[in-house]
């Protein structure tokens, strides 16, 4: 204890506290905290991290860190005492919306100690996105629950027509809702060890609903078995519970069986009770109800003595499988009188649990989802059958879910597990060796993506998971087909053909196709395991060539659902936005071949992405065996390029000749999309590469528009304020196309506002920016506060290695310097076209970087030699309009009026009242006077030029804030002479 600082002797208090105090977990986790403080990532008092300052900031550290060392140390987090998440939060005062808010920004910030303590592969360890989305469905399932509950079951005792509840029953009526819930957390503990999806567990929790139907005491029922919307399923024998329940919540009858013969089982196992089947039980209050296949248990719940000894026994249960994974306690979704949950939801491009409700109409309406450019085409009527089969009734996430995972069952699943007859002859016609491949192809890469192996050791679990997995790949493998012919026919008619030779031995587009099925079936299910971008590292593309198909596969599936649709429209904006500019991504092997100017810089980083491999390499990495296939289905050894060595020729049609393509018009045909920009005698090469980077520079712009004017609205900002920030985002798109780099497009969109802000003369702070960007759905706290820098690349004197700063440091050092012709360019060409009625821009660009709807933007404008005005006799401060022949110097010197300035920041913040009387109290002394600009002298060109070359060794980082004006024509920049004291 003498040895510790404050800060870790109250560390090891919040250690002691818990529940069970471990000296080898208090070790490692005071390592994980030295280190932290070592590498200086433990801000002072005074930074606000995770919403609160000192003290608070301090608990999210201490939450982390022992979360970090439970999950990622070997050797602890198996242990059978170890601490759970909740009872880290409980110790820590924090909230579990709190802690999943918040672990984005604390995971990158200790991201480089991390992989230093516990390895590169640390993130995948952690599964920290699996379990925010594990926390997620809980939310969803637990208010499901909540809901389908009080429509069979009674939630209050305030009738006092009631006289038939017991005394003894009456206080325990949440104890029958828990009992409910705690039999779900026990199947998911056994039977969904692994796949945790959504409709599985709604399955469950309607499985077990159907189980309490049966033994709930009548007098806490709120149903009778009269009740025909309840139960529409009904034969000789009375109602048909089970399809009844499967009517009403778009379950499978199979699946729902076979759940409940699972938690029948968990009910013999755990509970020890004896089962009987009801058909040879005389249960009065049964009576109504066709009990052929149910099963009853005497002494389950029909007291409050029966009902808390199962209870405890659960609850015994959970403890210990918690203790063995020491994850989320589950159980906390009905312990309302804790405050651990936490309100609000997460949102930011996870899913929102605040369960809000839409009606009906809102959600099968094309009209009303439309929310960007980028949406794909409307659902045909037949895709809305599957939303709701009861028009008026208010859908929900799981309604929605299960909704969906109907179309999969009755629309994919029956169709056959081969190519179609139709879809043989299509692949046939271009050799039966690439009729032979697809059928590999397929086999290979969705075992890739649902493998059959498991980490558990019991023969039940792997046999469950081997059954989920292998109904997940013929689900894919059918979608896969259905699609691909769909596509196929489209294709053939664009080009006029009916050899398809060329599509059809292209292997990243048929990768492509199965990781755009796969994820659909993920989607459906809503899994927590593979959760994208899982799937592009599992089929060996990237993010680039996944982009290319998601418009085409939406296309041709007219009967996708509504869900299913924006599913794919949200991970297109994902792509576009960040993840397409990662580093190994496809999209830098397309450019620098349509732009060669890049080349050097993309080597230099590595940028470039790896070679697709070869289906060999992707068998034996995931241990597949390729046994009881064809025999004439070869194997190439190679690795794997963007085409198979056939001997049949490409398609060539000279209609495909490069043309800057046009949005609004027909898809690019897949077989130019997917031509490789380094195989010209493939139909690829140059003009192969500009076309795909054009359709997705295209992409981009349009995903900006909508972002921009989302901004543009919360800010309150003009038209032309708009139009000037996308010309300018379009301007460097195409010509600084460098800043977009292992970036996300927000963070220049956020500079570009305050770029043009700056140069406009408006009042307008960062602060204010990201005040209204959090309001923006795609928003999450880490786009602004950490921008990736690579100093080797931005020329900065003393300044080497990468690191990720925040927004206003990236927009002063990398940002300005790099932008500052364009900005002044698109300034100056949106001034003179201010008088005039500019007609509406339509957000597109054809590759050369013009803005529609305006002027190109003409160079620097020239500005009258006119000379530099002292401020006051007393101050050797001046005031000059720039030049036209001084334009070069202003370029290469800080151009102190464009950057972020002091004071201005997304946390600290003073009002530009205060800030300005600062630096007016400074420049005069800290006398409280303000400067003159009425009383001016004249001072030779000769003083302020040699002013100007002495300042250009000065810091750019520390820009002053001024009172400096401009006119619309010229920028007055602020000087002040050598001789003026500090």
């Amino acid at each position: 204890m003498e040895d510790l600082s404050p800060l870790e002797v109250r560390f090891l208090q919040l250690c002691k506290s818990l529940p069970s105090f471990d000296e080898n977990f208090y070790t490692q986790s005071m390592d994980l905290l030295k280190e932290i403080r070592k590498n200086h990532l433990l801000p002072d008092t005074s930074s606000s991290i995770g919403g609160g300052e000192g003290e608070e900031l301090e608990m999210f550290w201490f939450a982390f860190i022992l979360y970090w060392v439970r999950r990622l140390s070997e050797g602890y987090s198996g242990k059978a005492n170890g601490v759970s998440l909740c009872q880290i939060l409980r110790a820590t005062k924090l909230t579990i919306v709190e802690f999943f808010k918040e672990m984005p920004q604390f995971n990158l910030r200790a991201g480089s100690v991390l992989v230093k303590l516990y390895g590169e592969d640390w993130e995948k360890k952690l599964e920290a996105k699996e379990l925010q989305m594990n926390f997620v469905h809980l939310s969803l399932l637990s208010k499901y629950y909540k809901r389908v509950y009080g429509e069979f079951f009674l939630s209050s005792y305030a009738d006092g027509d009631k006289k038939n509840v017991s005394a003894s029953i009456k206080g325990n009526m949440s104890n029958y809702q828990r009992f409910g819930w705690l039999l779900f957390l026990a199947l998911r503990v056994y039977a969904f060890r692994r796949f945790k999806d959504l409709v599985a567990c709604t399955n469950g929790l309607v499985s077990i609903l159907a189980i309490m139907i049966l033994h709930v005491p009548p007098c806490l029922r709120n149903f009778s078995t009269h009740d025909s919307k309840l139960f529409v399923r009904r034969g000789n024998k009375g109602v048909d519970l089970i399809g009844s329940l499967c009517n009403k919540y778009d379950t499978s009858e199979d699946e729902l069986r076979k759940t409940m013969d699972k938690t029948n089982n968990l009910i013999v196992q755990i509970l020890k009770k004896k089962p009987c089947l009801l058909s040879e039980c005389k249960i009065e209050h049964l009576e109504g109800i066709d009990t052929d296949g149910l099963t009853y248990f005497q002494n389950l719940m029909e007291n409050s003595s029966s009902l808390c000894t199962s209870l405890d026994t659960l609850e015994k249960d959970y403890d210990d499988a918690l203790r063995n994974k020491g994850e989320l306690d589950e159980r906390v979704f009905v312990n309302e009188e804790e405050n651990l949950l936490g309100s609000g939801g997460l949102s930011g491009g996870s899913v929102n649990i605040s369960g809000a409700k839409r009606k009906f109409d809102a959600t099968a309406s094309p009209a009303k989802t439309a929310t960007s450019p980028l949406s794909p085409p409307t659902a045909s009527p037949i895709s809305c059958n599957f939303l709701c089969d009861n028009v008026g009734v208010a859908a929900t996430p799981v309604s929605t879910t299960m909704a969906t995972a109907k179309w999969l069952r009755t629309v994919i699943s029956p169709l056959p597990s081969e190519p179609s007859s139709e879809l043989e002859q299509i692949l046939s016609s271009a050799g039966r060796e690439v009729f032979n491949h697809v059928i590999r192809r397929a086999r290979i890469i969705l075992r890739a993506i649902f493998p059959d192996n498991t980490s558990d050791n019991t023969q039940s679990a792997n046999m469950m998971d081997s059954v989920w997995a292998e109904e997940r790949r013929e689900e894919a493998l059918k979608l896969y087909y259905r699609v691909l012919e769909a596509m196929c026919r489209v294709e053939a008619q664009i080009l006029h053909v009916s050899n398809l030779s060329s599509l059809l031995t292209n292997e990243r587009f048929h990768r492509c196709m199965l990781a755009c099925s796969a994820e659909l079936v993920f989607a459906t299910h809503k899994t927590v395991i593979m959760l994208f971008p899982a799937v592009l590292e599992r089929t060996g593309i990237t993010a680039f060539d996944l982009s290319k198909v998601i418009e085409s596969f939406v296309r041709n599936e007219e009967t996708l659902p509504r869900e299913l649709r924006r599913h794919l429209n949200s991970l297109e904006e994902r792509l576009l936005e960040s993840i397409v500019w990662e580093k190994g991504s496809s999209l830098y092997n397309s450019l620098i071949v349509a732009r060669p100017a890049f080349s050097s810089e993309v080597n230099y980083f590595g940028l470039l992405a790896d070679p697709i491999p070869s289906l060999d390499t992707v068998a034996a990495h995931n241990n597949i065996s390729c046994r009881g296939q064809s025999r004439d289905v070869q194997s190439p050894k190679r690795i794997c390029g963007d085409h198979l060595n056939l001997s049949t020729s490409p398609v060539k049609d000279p209609k495909l000749a490069f043309k800057s393509p046009k949005l609004n018009l027909s898809p690019l045909p897949l077989q130019s999309a997917f031509a490789s920009p380094t195989h010209p005698n493939l139909g690829g090469g140059v003009a192969s590469a500009e076309m795909a980077i054009n359709v997705f520079f295209n992409k981009i712009v349009k995903l900006a528009a909508v972002r921009i004017n989302g901004l543009v609205k919360s800010l309150q900002l003009s038209q032309q304020i708009r139009e000037t920030v996308q010309c300018l985002l379009q301007q460097i798109l195409s010509r600084r196309t460098e800043l977009f780099f292992r970036r996300h497009i927000d963070q220049i969109i956020l500079c570009c506002f305050y770029g043009v802000a700056k140069i406009s003369q408006l009042s307008l702070t960062f602060k204010e920016i990201i005040h209204a960007y959090r309001k923006q759905p795609q928003c999450k706290p880490q786009i602004f506060r950490h921008v990736f820098i690579d100093w080797s690349s931005s020329h900065q004197n003393g300044k080497t290695g990468q690191e990720h700063v925040d927004i206003i440091s990236f927009y002063n050092e990398i940002f300005v310097p790099s932008v500052k012709s364009l900005l002044v360019a698109v300034h100056s060409a949106s001034a003179t076209s201010k008088a005039k009625q500019l007609p509406e821009p339509n957000h597109n660009i054809d590759g050369t970087g013009k803005c529609p709807g305006s002027p190109r933007p003409p160079p620097f404008p020239s500005l009258p030699d006119l000379s530099p005005k002292k401020l006051s006799p007393a101050h050797n401060v001046y005031v000059s309009p720039l030049r036209s022949s001084k334009v070069d110097a202003l370029i290469t010197l800080p151009s102190k009026s464009y950057y972020a300035c002091v004071g201005e920041s997304t946390r600290a913040y003073q009002n530009p009242s205060k800030d300005l009387t600062a630096i007016n109290n400074h420049l005069n002394g800290k006398v409280n006077t303000k400067l003159d600009f009425d009383n001016v002298a004249i001072v030779s060109d000769s003083l302020v030029s040699s002013s100007l070359h002495r300042e250009s060794d000065s810091d750019i980082s520390a820009p002053i804030t001024t009172a400096a004006a401009t006119t619309s024509n010229s920028l007055l920049e602020f000087k002040q002479s050598n001789n003026t004291s500090d």
